[in-house]
C-alpha cells in the first residue's frame, strides 16, 4: 500500500492543508504508518496523540491512531486541548517515545494540520519529507498496537502553577474560541487576584474573531476588557495555545519580541550571563536589551522546530518569535507554551517590582513596520532572497544571513525572507524615526524591483 501527499501539505514545521482539498482521513493514516514506522524503528512503541477544537479534528485523530496501530505502534490520546499539553504529556508520560498534535494553528476554521516531537526532539524539515518518501514507496512496518486514552489536562494546569512567584493580579485572557479555554478556565481558578475570560467556549468556526494574536484587529474584544475593568494588562492565545499575545493597561500591544525583553530580564537575574535566543524578525532594540542586562543575544531562523533544535544546540533557557512562540527552558521544558507564558508575565510584575504597563512604557520608541508579506510564486522565492543577498555583497553592506538577508544601516534594520510555510516573503524595517524608516523601505523597494517584484499588494496568512 503506498500514498501520495498532495505537493503542498508537508512543510517545513508541520503538515497543513485544507480538509477535503488537500487533507484528509486517508493522510492522517499515512502519517501514523510513517511516523509509527520510524517510532518503532528507533526502539520506541508508543505515541501521544491530541487535537485542537477544529470540526474536522476528530476524524483526523481517529485515522491517525489507526495508522500508528497498524504499524504497531501503541497510541495514547490525551484527547482535545492546547498543543503544549500534547507537548507536555510527551515530555512527562513514561511510556511516550513521540507525539502528534492535530492542529490547523492560526489557519481559517477549514484548515488542519501536525504538529510532532520525536523522543523529545522537534521532528521538522528533512524528517516531514521523510514521510512523504516513505509513504510513496510504502516503507511501512506493519503490527498491531493498542489504543487508550488519558485525562491530563487538570496534571497539565497543575504544572503552570507549580513554582509560581507572582503576586495577585487583574488579568484578561482571550482565547479566541481556540483549544486552550478549557485549560485557561481551569487555570485562572488556581491564580491570585482577579481574571475576566473571554470566549472559552471552544469552537473550531471561531465566531468571535480570528484566533491570531500578531493581528491587532483580533486584540480590539481584548482592549475592550481590560479598558473597561481597568484590568493590569491582557493576554490572548493563538488557535492552538502555543502563541502569545499581549496588551498592557492603557491598550498598548506588547509584541512578541517586546515580551522577551521582559522575561530576558527576569531570567538573566537568576541566570546571569545567559544566552537568550530570538529570530531575524525581533527588534534591535531586544539584542541591545539582552546586552545590557548581562546576557548573550542570539539572532536565529525563524520557526519553532528551528529554535527549539538551536535551544537544545546552546543549552539556552529562553528564546522566543515575534510571532509569539515563547520557549521557556528556565524552570519548565524548553518548548513553546502561551499559558506558560501568560503565568510568567503575571509573576515578572513581582520579580521586577514594576507593573507590566510600566514596563512597557520604559521600552525604546521604535518606529516600525509589521510584518509585510508579499505574494511570490513558490518556485522563485527563495530564489528572490539569494538575488538580493548577491547584490548586497557586491554592494558591501552590513548583512547578517541567518534566514533571508537582514541589513543594518545608520537608519536602523530591514529584512527580507521567504517564508517556510506560504509562497510569501516577508519584509520587516524599523528605525529610530519617520524619515529614516521610509530610506529603509525604499531600499526594500530598490531590492524588489531590481529582482522584478514590486511591493504593491500585501498577501494575508
Amino acid at each position: 500500500m503506498t500514498h501520495q501527499f498532495h505537493s503542498t501539505t508537508l512543510r517545513e514545521y508541520d503538515i497543513r492543508g485544507i480538509i477535503g482539498e488537500t487533507l484528509g482521513e486517508a493522510d492522517a493514516y499515512a502519517i501514523g504508518r510513517g511516523f509509527a514506522t520510524l517510532i518503532a524503528r528507533a526502539g520506541g512503541s508508543c505515541v501521544v496523540v491530541g487535537y485542537d477544537g477544529r470540526v474536522s479534528s476528530p476524524v483526523l485523530e481517529a485515522a491517525l491512531i489507526r495508522g500508528l496501530n497498524d504499524s504497531g505502534i501503541d497510541a495514547v490520546s490525551v484527547g482535545m486541548g492546547p498543543t503544549p499539553m500534547l507537548y507536555y504529556a510527551e515530555a512527562v508520560l513514561e511510556e511516550a517515545d513521540g507525539g502528534i498534535q492535530i492542529t490547523g494553528s492560526h489557519n481559517p476554521a477549514n484548515y488542519n494540520g501536525f504538529k510532532m516531537v520525536f523522543q523529545g526532539r522537534p521532528f521538522f524539515g528533512a524528517d516531514i519529507r521523510k514521510l512523504g518518501e516513505m509513504a510513496a514507496a510504502g516503507d511501512w512496518d506493519a503490527g498491531t498496537g493498542t489504543s487508550r486514552s488519558v485525562d491530563i489536562l487538570e496534571r497539565y494546569v497543575d504544572r503552570l502553577v507549580e513554582d509560581f512567584g507572582g503576586k495577585a493580579a487583574r488579568v484578561g485572557w482571550d482565547c479566541g474560541n481556540g483549544a486552550a479555554g478549557p485549560a485557561v478556565e481551569l487555570l485562572v481558578k488556581r491564580l491570585p487576584g482577579e481574571h475576566f475570560t473571554l470566549f472559552t467556549e471552544v469552537d473550531g468556526n471561531f465566531p468571535n474573531h480570528h484566533p491570531d494574536p500578531t493581528e491587532e484587529k483580533n486584540l480590539a474584544d481584548l482592549k475592550a476588557l481590560v479598558a473597561e475593568k481597568k484590568l493590569d494588562f491582557g493576554v490572548a492565545f493563538d488557535g492552538d495555545g502555543d502563541r502569545i499575545g499581549a496588551i498592557d493597561g492603557q491598550g498598548r500591544v506588547i509584541w512578541g519580541d517586546q515580551l522577551l525583553s521582559i522575561y530576558a530580564e527576569v531570567v538573566l537575574k537568576d541566570l546571569p550571563g545567559a544566552t537568550i535566543i530570538a529570530d531575524v524578525k525581533a527588534s534591535q532594540a531586544l539584542f541591545d536589551r539582552v546586552s545590557e542586562l548581562g546576557g548573550e543575544p542570539l539572532m536565529w531562523k525563524t520557526g519553532h522546530s528551528l529554535i527549539k533544535s538551536k535551544m537544545k544546540e546552546t543549552g539556552c533557557p529562553l528564546a522566543g518569535e515575534m510571532s509569539g512562540h515563547v520557549f521557556f527552558k528556565h524552570r519548565y521544558y524548553g518548548f513553546d507554551d502561551a499559558l506558560y507564558a501568560a503565568v510568567r508575565l503575571i509573576e515578572a510584575q513581582t520579580l521586577l517590582g514594576k507593573s507590566v504597563t510600566q514596563l512597557r512604557g520604559e521600552m525604546a520608541p521604535m518606529i516600525n513596520t509589521p510584518e509585510m508579506r508579499f505574494q511570490v510564486d513558490e518556485a522563485r522565492k527563495f530564489a528572490v532572497v539569494e538575488e538580493v543577498l548577491a547584490r548586497l555583497s557586491a554592494s558591501g553592506a552590513t548583512v547578517n544571513a541567518t534566514d533571508g538577508a537582514r541589513v543594518n544601516t545608520e537608519d536602523g534594520w530591514w529584512l527580507l525572507r521567504a517564508s517556510n510555510t506560504q509562497d510569501v516573503l516577508v519584509a520587516r524595517a524599523e528605525a529610530r524615526d519617520e524619515a529614516g524608516l521610509e530610506r529603509l523601505m525604499a531600499q526594500i523597494d530598490e531590492q524588489l524591483a531590481a529582482s522584478g517584484l514590486e511591493r504593491g499588494e500585501q498577501a494575508g496568512h
